[in-house]
């Protein structure tokens, strides 16, 4: 009795087209995204609209029809895209060259929004990371036995990726360039490229490359020296990293309690935004962080773990670049607001007001769920044939 209670079990488990922890990390993560987007953004939304729930119902609404989204996308099986590898890499510059045209609309000093109407605007820089892990994964499948080699595994894919971070500078979007090209330099790594390669580039291009756009444009510059002591201008460039040390440090264990922050009430500029993981921790505390910072920690070994257990080649590049895209983000975003590294818009992904980014994000992580459900149908079949 136990022994046919136990096989219906795995039976059950190989029918069952979604992986649970996964899934349920992402509700999680969503959930508690959600409350702090009401709590972080409701003295900003009531200052510009009068509407406390302004941003809230907005975010309540995407990540909706991202939920939605994502049960269809689930669905389809990821080999599917990868007869669109190619396509991918040309909307992404078309997209991006968009942003350059009159559509492109200029926002803070930066032009990276495509405006259609009022309330149909979009960042092109959203899509084309999910566009590039696509590219990727179809073109490290199709040249895998040059992979060992510098020039015909490193330097030949690298420079597919020119075109798009040329563009992704002009807009200027320097923290979108470091996501995708550390997004590419996992996947190139995952797919046999030499480490050493990735190394002695980095060593010799990547740094004085980064110095340099760094010393080209001021506020980045700028940046970087209130990075260093961002105490010594404390009422000017300094104000945004002081002010979330100030939440981050008044928080302690357990936080003030939930809605009952100070530095929300205008003092970090848009708390709902980039710097929300400042306001999570004056109001929840080092618990409350580190309650989110390990379902981080559950998303991106369970998207290793399925990355490891994909069927082929390009579903595992897929799985682990989506992986790698929210991992980077999240490190990058922490150590924002910690000042741990100079400032840079990063989004904390699943948490920050960032209208359509949110629906992206939830929707391609859709097809990490459908990896799981490909696998499930292989170990089945697997199993019958033996």
């Amino acid at each position: 009795m136990a022994k046919k209670k136990k096989e219906k079990s795995f039976s059950s488990f190989l029918n069952n087209p979604f992986d649970f922890t996964l899934v349920i990390t992402i509700l999680l993560l969503l959930g508690i995204g959600l409350v702090m987007v009401l709590s972080a953004s409701s003295p900003s939304a009531l200052s510009e609209s009068g509407n406390s729930y302004a941003y809230f119902s907005k975010q309540l609404l995407f990540a909706i029809l991202g939920i939605i989204a994502m049960s269809f996308i689930s669905k389809i099986d990821y080999r599917f895209y990868q007869k669109f590898y190619k396509h991918a890499w040309w909307i992404s510059i078309i997209l991006l060259a968009l942003v350059m045209s009159p559509l492109g609309k200029e926002v803070n000093g930066a032009k990276r929004w495509i405006y259609l109407t009022e309330t149909l605007s979009f960042q092109p820089s959203e899509i084309v990371k999910f566009l590039v892990i696509i590219f990727y994964a179809g073109m490290l499948v199709k040249d895998r036995d040059e992979l060992p080699f510098y020039w015909k595994g490193l330097v030949k894919h690298i420079l597919y990726l020119a075109p798009i971070i040329g563009l992704l500078l002009l807009e200027p979007h320097l923290s979108a360039s470091m996501v995708i090209i550390g997004i590419v330099c996992v996947m190139m790594i995952v797919a046999g490229c030499k480490f050493k390669h990735f190394a002695l580039t980095g060593l010799g291009v990547g740094i004085p490359g980064l110095a340099a756009l760094i010393a080209l444009e001021p506020y980045r510059l700028k940046r970087f020296v209130t990075f260093m002591d961002p105490w010594q201008d404390i009422k000017g460039d300094g104000w945004q990293v002081v002010q979330s040390l100030y939440a981050i440090g008044s928080g302690g264990l357990f936080g003030v309690g939930l809605g009952d922050s100070k530095q929300k009430y205008l003092y970090i500029p848009e708390p709902h935004n980039d710097f929300i993981f400042s306001i999570l921790a004056e109001e929840l505390g080092f618990v409350g962080c580190a309650v989110v910072l390990i379902l981080f920690a559950v998303f991106i070994w369970r998207g290793v773990l399925i990355a490891m257990k994909a069927p082929d080649m390009f579903g595992s590049l897929i799985a682990i670049g989506i992986t790698s895209l929210v991992a980077i983000q999240v490190i990058i975003n922490v150590a924002v607001v910690t000042s741990s590294m100079p400032a840079t818009g990063m989004p904390l992904p699943f948490f920050s007001y960032r209208r359509y980014g949110i629906v992206y994000l939830v929707v391609w992580n859709g097809s990490i769920t459908e990896y799981f459900s490909c696998w499930c149908k292989k170990l089945k079949k697997s199993i019958q044939n033996f």
